[in-house]
């Protein structure tokens, strides 16, 4: 709801700029090809996003997920304690993470309400697990940005795969920050 008055309020300055410093023409001449960006941007991330999960399926058919499931169980034991005792919460939430790892984030998100859910049982107040879990989807550690290959690749970029090293590196310091956040005011919040 309040994304919807943001963005009326910032058409409404952008209309009321346009008509007082005379660039009525222009605004109305960049309203139609805006339009036909984003359609065109829409599309080309519809035709990656069923590539790339049927990519996310194909892996998780041969047992790729699974493997690295089982890698990141410790961490996730250590992350989510509840994963001990609920293997179905173990599952949605490996599976969230992995799909991010991947690069699958639309693919990942039902997975994530759905241990989000688990997590919550009902409850109105986000515990410290779930924190946690909203943090590494925000800012999830990817090693293939699909998403962000097929932007580059609609935008004309030849090489869309040049910015994996620093995707690495951002995605792990941002994941890292976010947990160190999320366990700091965890730790507050108890004590204030």
């Amino acid at each position: 709801m309040i994304l919807s008055w943001i963005f009326t309020v910032l058409v409404g300055i952008s209309l009321v700029a346009a008509v007082l410093l005379g660039r009525g023409s222009e605004l109305a001449a960049a309203i139609p090809q805006g339009a036909q960006a984003g359609i065109t941007l829409a599309i080309s991330l519809a035709g990656s996003l069923c590539l790339w999960t049927g990519v996310g399926r194909l892996l998780e058919k041969t047992g790729v997920t699974g493997y690295l499931s089982r890698l990141l169980r410790p961490l996730l034991h250590r992350l989510f304690p509840e994963t001990k005792q609920d293997p179905v919460l173990a599952g949605t939430v490996s599976a969230n993470i992995c799909a991010n790892f991947l690069g699958l984030g639309n693919a990942a998100t039902p997975m994530g309400i759905q241990a989000a859910r688990r997590m919550a049982k009902g409850s109105t107040v986000a515990g410290d697990s779930l924190c946690r879990l909203v943090v590494l989807n925000t800012a999830s550690i990817q090693l293939i940005p699909a998403t962000v290959a097929a932007i580059r690749v609609s935008a004309g970029c030849r090489s869309p795969f040049d910015i994996l090293p620093a995707v690495w590196v951002t995605s792990i310091f941002s994941a890292g920050a976010g947990l160190a956040a999320a366990w700091l005011m965890g730790k507050l919040w108890r004590h204030g």
